[in-house]
């Protein structure tokens, strides 16, 4: 999912920081029990699944 996350901020010019958790505890404060997920905002918009670009690119917007 990073990878299609970070192709859509750079080919849409969007200013985003993007970052891979790893960190099971940090994973864990968003009460995600599948990954990938998707976190924007500090908000959980996807998990279990990898989204499209424009999937993304519509959160994003």
């Amino acid at each position: 999912m990073t990878n299609v996350v970070k192709e859509v901020v750079l080919e849409n010019n969007i200013n985003a920081n993007v970052e891979k958790v790893e960190d099971i505890m940090k994973i864990m404060e968003f009460n995600v029990m599948s990954t990938p997920a998707l976190v924007i905002d500090n908000v959980v918009t996807i998990k279990g699944r990898i989204p499209s670009k424009e999937e993304v690119l519509t959160l994003l917007s």
